[in-house]
């Protein structure tokens, strides 16, 4: 497992585990992002990965995709 930030863009990843604080998970949750999910690094840009979700693109800081193990 790896933190999302490290992940190869363009290739899908299945979120394995999801950490932080109970009102972290449960953002990641309602932005889409829950174990066993299949998601897609787009870009990284700066301190941002921008995410593919089902059929939405997301921007992530850092401090959250670190947080999202793939």
């Amino acid at each position: 497992m790896i933190p999302l930030n490290y992940a190869d863009a363009g290739s899908p990843q299945i979120v394995r585990k999801i950490g932080g604080t109970p009102e972290t998970k449960k953002h990641l949750e309602d932005l889409g992002f829950s174990v066993g999910s299949e998601i897609t690094v787009v870009n990284s840009l700066g301190d941002n990965v921008i995410v593919k979700v089902r059929e939405s693109r997301i921007a992530l800081s850092e401090e959250l995709a670190r947080k999202i193990m793939v």
